[in-house]
């Protein structure tokens, strides 16, 4: 079969669009172009994946091999589309079985040496996938991280022969059980706790009324009277986070340069931005040069 399709996710945001990766062999000059709105990393994954399979004893097609990343007009982004391509192009040279590839979806990035390393927000793919019905395969490290969402079929593994080996049913890969019901990290949950302040009786009942009934709230008082101990006390006494609030936070970690960790899994995050930051600073936003 010259015509593979695989399934994939994007990463937009705290979203993550369902991507179709199509990979097309037919007669010509031995060549391999990537269409659909990749940018300049998503491109270089072809050098990537010819590495990594020659590296992994898969024959690469001398043919010409067209790879389409659907929706078009949807920005790609990243290393997670190595796993997914070259799954395409071994099935679309049929050195894998494509009747299984509807099954799952693949995420992850390639080493040269075929191994599969660990990338950046899995857990928005994760949710998303789960709404699909589909298992996911994506690398060892992330495996725990996308374990929090419930009811998702998840495969771990650390290689791309693992994986090929999986779709030839030759092997079982390790399945990982989700931990949706993790409870917050014991060294962590109420670090600090509004019982450790000392007098502040009219300040401590307003904390009370507002974290008991979800109102806004405003600290005033000069420097050194105890309005930021007070401020990072207040998750202490908040609700426990439900499985949605928790994934919605969580994500926000995923996507971003630190990395979701999992001590952090149900912990209510308090942010401390310096009087001196603007306003996109404080919605996170960036300058690109």
């Amino acid at each position: 079969m010259s015509l593979a399709t695989v399934f994939s996710r994007a990463q937009v945001g705290i979203k993550s669009p369902q991507v179709t990766i199509e990979v097309h062999l037919s007669n010509g000059l031995p060549s391999l172009s990537i269409v659909g709105l990749a940018d300049t990393e998503v491109k270089e994954s072809k050098d990537r994946v010819r590495a990594a399979l020659i590296n992994s004893q898969f024959d690469f097609p001398a043919r010409r091999i067209t790879i389409n990343l659907a929706p078009a007009d949807l920005p790609k982004e990243g290393s997670r589309f190595d796993l997914p391509i070259a799954i395409g192009i071994l099935a679309a040279s049929g050195q894998i079985p494509s009747d299984k590839l509807k099954q799952f979806e693949f995420i992850g990035e390639l080493a040269l040496s075929g191994e599969l390393r660990e990338i950046r927000g899995v857990l928005p793919a994760a949710v998303q996938c789960q709404s699909q019905s589909r298992a996911l395969i994506l690398p060892h490290e992330n495996a725990y991280e996308a374990a929090l969402v419930s009811k998702l079929e998840i495969y771990h593994c650390s290689h791309l022969l693992q994986v090929c080996a999986k779709l030839n049913g030759q092997e079982d890969l390790t399945q990982v059980i989700p931990e949706n019901n993790r409870e917050p990290s014991s060294d962590l949950k109420n670090a600090d706790d509004l019982s450790d302040v000392v007098g502040q009786h009219h300040a401590k009942r307003a904390i009370e009324i507002a974290a008991a009934g979800g109102h806004n709230l405003i600290l005033l008082g000069p420097p050194g009277t105890g309005k930021t101990m007070l401020a990072t006390r207040l998750p202490s006494i908040l609700p426990l986070m439900t499985e949605k609030e928790a994934l919605e936070s969580a994500s926000i970690q995923s996507i971003s340069f630190q990395g979701f960790k999992l001590r952090n899994w149900k912990q209510r995050s308090f942010r401390a931005p310096h009087h001196t930051a603007s306003g996109v600073a404080l919605v996170g936003g960036c300058k690109k040069h």
